[in-house]
């Protein structure tokens, strides 16, 4: 079942790039889009679309927070920041094609 979030995260974008650095290139399974950008509160403000929640919840595990700990120095901050799941009807993308949730 498809699974998406919103996460509002308390970083610019130099550290949101160092992130990035560590993750590399090589595509996380499952990802469908992640979408960065300007929260207008400040911060940042992710907007992913995953298979699965579970696909997710490896590449959190596996890729994301290493990366996250690599580019704060060697441990991230102990709060995670609020998910809001979204309820998904559908993604449509030339990469995707169409799914329903």
């Amino acid at each position: 079942m498809t699974y998406a979030f919103i996460q509002d995260v308390p970083i610019d974008t130099a550290l949101y790039e160092r992130i990035t650095d560590h993750l590399g290139d090589e595509p996380m399974d499952g990802l469908l889009m992640h979408l960065c950008v300007r929260n207008p509160e400040g911060g940042l403000r992710y907007i992913d679309v995953w298979e699965s929640e579970e696909q997710c919840a490896r590449a959190f595990d596996e890729r994301v927070h290493p990366a996250v700990d690599a580019a704060f120095g060697g441990t991230r901050p102990p709060v995670e920041p609020t998910v809001t799941r979204l309820d998904v009807v559908e993604v449509r993308g030339p990469a995707v094609g169409v799914r329903s949730a």
